[in-house]
């Protein structure tokens, strides 16, 4: 469907947990031929990192082997996106591995640490505002300047980068304070970045999914009908009725997205916080 996504090299990170958004993203990516650095934590971390939110080492083998048997390139790395070093190193092995970085996808965020805000505490705080807002600035930073030392790819730029942010950086909800904030810091990173590095032939875009029922997505639909004492059919029944296609969203339509604003058809879509959500969020 883009071949001219063939032989790119992208990085996918927060792409360790199967059935996961990052999973779909990197797959998509890969059945177009590009070659996908699978990133993850790669262990589990403390309250900010626990089993349902991380890819380990074994899931992200399994991620990329899964690509692999299906005719791709993939290979992983794992890194803490709070930690700018880490993230230099990232870079730094998809270049070591393929040869250059042409597109990078923010994917990784913490979407499990909610409370009403007058009980979160400031290292709930902190870690949420790390990995989806300072993770993403890391990787940004450090993809643009690989970006630049390489030879753009003639009709398509110099690079793609995409973070998905979420229906949350364009609406709040309760909850999910921290969230909400570090999706919407996101949407105006992307903007701000868009204007810089648009002169150099890097877009940058994000996507903006509504509810996507993952592993972590199953997860918050269980947080989320005990804090309003509803049963999960009582809480996906009002969310469809928010909806207007009727249905929730799938990975694949997030993948979609992504692949799409990484091609050339793509080519004039820069700074653009892109909704996929069926209809429920349209501006």
């Amino acid at each position: 469907m883009y071949p001219e996504l063939a032989g790119k090299v992208a990085i996918v990170t927060g792409a360790g947990r199967p059935a996961g958004l990052g999973q779909g993203i990197a797959r998509r990516l890969a059945s177009e031929g590009a070659r996908v650095v699978v990133h993850d934590l790669g262990r589990v971390k403390g309250e900010a990192a626990p089993s349902h939110g991380v890819g380990v080492e074994d899931d992200m083998a399994a991620v990329a082997a899964e690509i692999r048997a299906a005719g791709g390139e993939a290979t992983t790395f794992a890194a803490d996106l709070m930690v700018e070093a880490e993230v230099e190193a990232l870079v730094a092995y998809a270049v070591e591995a393929y040869g250059r970085l042409d597109i990078l996808v923010n994917n990784a965020g913490i979407g499990y640490l909610f409370s009403p805000l007058t009980e979160q505490t400031q290292e709930q705080w902190d870690a949420v505002l790390g990995v989806n807002l300072r993770g993403a600035f890391f990787g940004i930073k450090h993809a643009v300047r690989q970006m630049l030392r390489q030879v753009p790819h003639e009709g398509w730029g110099a690079g793609r980068i995409v973070s998905i942010a979420s229906q949350a950086g364009k609406s709040g909800f309760a909850r999910a304070g921290s969230y909400t904030a570090s999706k919407h810091g996101l949407v105006g990173l992307t903007r701000s970045a868009a204007t810089e590095f648009g002169p150099h032939g890097i877009n940058v875009n994000a996507v903006c999914p509504n509810h996507v029922t993952t592993g972590l997505g199953a997860w918050q639909n269980e947080y989320n009908a005990r804090a309003r004492g509803q049963s999960l059919d009582e809480l996906m029944a009002v969310r469809l009725s928010k909806i207007p296609l009727g249905r929730v969203g799938l990975v694949e339509d997030t993948a979609n997205a992504c692949a799409f604003l990484c091609s050339n058809q793509a080519n004039y879509i820069t700074g653009e916080a892109m909704n996929v959500s069926g209809g429920e969020e349209m501006h």
